[in-house]
């Protein structure tokens, strides 16, 4: 799950630091970068102070890779602040609010989205929240920056926005979580659905992989009464620590990983269920799944069991015939299926 090599969107970010439009701080000012991404772009800001931030595993590596830390940075003022806006409307709206807010006085706010990931949407809102914008356009992009910060800056909406993706029950409080992760407001389907057909014989030690906010692995806990141990590998900070906050109680002893499964798992196990990811961005890439069924092979024992949910038409079997000794579609419903795969004993 690394990074596009050819990444639009940071490119037209950084158009405006690269034309002169918009000057980098002075005498060595600091500039933040929310949901910074690394690539050639970010070479424009060599001899900056940039501080980026980013929650997503593969995209901190690779941050990490090209010499930026990625760093938590809710604190602090900074006389640039960059981002790339989330599609989800509530998150933009509350990443909108952060930077404004951690802009220091007479900053400015720099954000960048695709024109298919809600640009439009994006401009107007941080227009509304920080009075008229500059804006250009390139490669199906939408960057647009504020004048240097003052009064115009509308405070009541920005408290409003700055609450929008604080953590909240849903399920009739069972669960924390939060706008912007992958079906943050219900149980998705796909997970459902696996849920319903768990054994109650899956048994010692097991993994979730891609745990989310961590809807799967309370049913394992709550359906499997012989799983002795849990690990949850989500590569989402933020979907990590409502997990966190949502085993809590957890009968067993749970491990919390902020790790990149398709790297590979540093652990084994007696069994592991997912429902793995299928896109990036808009597009499906089933790469992402197949990297989650390479990784679960790899990590389960001799004899081990794999459960796994995924949309109908996405072409695991094959993969999953030559890794695994027996493997058998368990169920097909509202268009996903459950498969079991069971790894060979003695290897």
């Amino acid at each position: 799950m690394a990074p596009a090599a050819d990444d639009p969107a940071l490119e037209t970010l950084f158009l405006p630091l690269v034309s002169g439009a918009v000057a980098w701080p002075r005498d060595g000012g600091g500039t933040l970068f929310l949901r910074a991404r690394a690539g050639a772009a970010l070479d424009a800001a060599r001899g900056q102070v940039l501080v980026c931030e980013q929650s997503f595993k593969p995209w901190a590596d690779a941050l990490a890779a090209s010499g930026q830390r990625a760093v938590d940075a809710e604190a602090g003022r900074f006389e640039r602040v960059l981002l790339l806006a989330p599609r989800q409307r509530m998150e933009s709206r509350a990443l909108l609010a952060r930077a404004v807010a951690q802009a220091a006085p007479g900053g400015v706010v720099v954000a960048c989205a695709a024109n298919n990931e809600g640009a439009r949407s994006m401009q107007a809102d941080l227009a509304q929240l920080a009075g008229p914008l500059h804006s250009l356009s390139k490669r199906h992009c939408r960057v647009c920056w504020t004048a240097p910060l003052d009064a115009a800056v509308d405070q009541a909406l920005l408290a409003q926005w700055l609450a929008l993706d604080a953590p909240r029950p849903i399920e009739d409080g069972r669960f924390l979580s939060r706008p912007g992760l992958f079906a943050w407001d219900r149980i998705d389907a796909a997970s459902a659905l696996l849920a319903s057909c768990l054994p109650p014989d899956l048994a010692g030690r097991c993994a979730d992989l891609g745990a989310g906010f961590g809807y799967l692995s309370s049913e394992v806990l709550a359906r499997c009464p012989a799983v002795t141990a849990l690990d949850l590998y989500e590569a989402e900070a933020r979907a990590l620590a409502l997990a966190r906050h949502n085993l809590a109680a957890a009968r067993v002893p749970v491990g919390f990983h902020w790790h990149d499964v398709t790297t590979g798992l540093p652990e084994t196990y007696d069994a592991i269920v997912s429902n793995p990811p299928f896109h990036q961005g808009r597009a499906d890439d089933p790469g992402l799944g197949l990297g989650f069924i390479a990784a679960a092979q790899g990590a389960l024992r001799p004899g081990g069991r794999l459960w796994l949910v995924a949309n109908r038409h996405l072409p695991y079997e094959a993969a999953l015939s030559k890794g695994f000794a027996r493997v058998h579609t368990v169920r097909e419903g509202a268009g996903f299926k459950v498969i079991e795969a069971i790894k060979e004993s003695g290897k």
